[in-house]
């Protein structure tokens, strides 16, 4: 099969390699979409955390962000996931250990993350081999574009989930990329009244074509009461801004990741009486966001800006736009794809 391979930082191939055979409890995927996600773009550069805390290494494959149908099944897994459309569950957890025997298995120490932690390979090439117990069935509604963005949705909707909105409350999400937008929708399918911060003209456009009127750079934002305020962004200083911002007794849910350290001063969440939470992995909210793309709360699919083959896959990660891509923060992968 063909599979993207990073060798090193700024490095890659596209390899000729062996399929994967189905080990006992695991199942082979046909792949058919994979996303591309800041994570995979911060092992492209060498900047990824992981690297320098001995969690990943090179050569790697990424893509967890995936979609496809079951070609293969080992021992032990029933015969009935052949051939079913299928997204995964990323955080691979030992299924042993305190945190796992309660459900957490997305906080696993031990844990193996798909395309990611723990040399456990990716989704970009043709075939991958993940264990059955982390799949998740999509129903014929859920094509794989809609597949592929499983993951990301999941975790947006437990930020949106953690902003615990009502109908008629004002939520502030400050970031309209994909976790920003995705977020933006899960709260306005709530109810609430939904507000983004950008920094560019073009990001916040697209926003508002996607029918969110209320859009701001961040010394335009109006002075209002925000019930809860998130942080998508990857900038240091907004968590302390979120804080800010946000409504006394109010909720600030942290999403984003910066790449230095960022501070938030817990006297003045006390004295606001806010609650803080942060959000870590999809896992929890996979089956429920496989639902709303189901029913069609809620709508992702103008978040795709251009879909390209493997062998496009290295510009993309060096932060090339392909070419007559669209205005959507989203590039999509098919591995099947013989565009050179």
């Amino acid at each position: 099969m063909r599979a993207f391979v990073l060798t090193a930082p700024g490095q890659y191939e596209v390899q000729d390699l062996p399929a994967p055979v189905a080990g006992p409890g695991e199942v082979v995927v046909d792949v058919e979409r994979v996303g591309v996600c800041g994570t995979d773009m911060e092992f492209f550069t060498g900047e990824m955390a992981y690297l320098h805390q001995g969690h990943s290494s090179y050569p790697m494959r990424p893509g967890h962000e995936w979609a496809g149908r079951v070609a293969a099944v080992g021992d032990g897994v029933a015969p009935g996931w052949l051939g079913r459309r299928v997204m995964g569950d990323t955080m691979l957890g030992c299924g042993a250990c305190r945190r796992c025997l309660r459900g957490r298995r997305h906080v696993c120490e031990e844990r193996q993350e798909v395309g990611i932690r723990g040399g456990r390979a990716g989704a970009l090439a043709e075939q991958l081999a993940v264990p059955a117990s982390s799949l998740h069935a999509l129903p014929g509604s859920v094509d794989p574009v809609l597949g592929a963005l499983v993951e990301p949705g999941g975790n947006a909707l437990r930020a949106a989930r953690a902003a615990a909105p009502r109908p008629g409350d004002r939520a502030l999400v400050l970031g309209p990329g994909t976790i920003g937008l995705l977020t933006a929708m899960f709260l306005r399918a709530a109810g609430a009244e939904v507000h983004l911060m950008g920094t560019t003209a073009s990001s916040l456009a697209f926003a508002r074509g996607l029918g969110f009127a209320h859009t701001w750079t961040e010394d335009s934002v109006p002075d209002l009461p925000f019930d809860a305020v998130v942080d998508a962004s990857n900038a240091a200083h907004l968590p302390a801004r979120a804080l800010e911002l946000v409504e006394p007794a109010g909720r600030l849910v942290y999403i984003g990741l910066a790449g230095g350290p960022s501070r938030i001063d817990t006297r003045a969440l006390a004295l606001k009486d806010a609650t803080a939470v942060g959000v870590l992995s999809a896992s929890p909210g996979l089956d429920a966001t496989i639902r709303a793309y189901a029913d069609g709360s809620v709508d992702p699919r103008p978040l795709v800006a251009a879909t390209v083959g493997l062998a496009e896959a290295g510009s993309v990660l060096a932060g090339e736009r392909p070419a007559n891509a669209g205005p959507g923060p989203k590039i999509h992968v098919d591995p099947r794809s013989t565009a050179r």
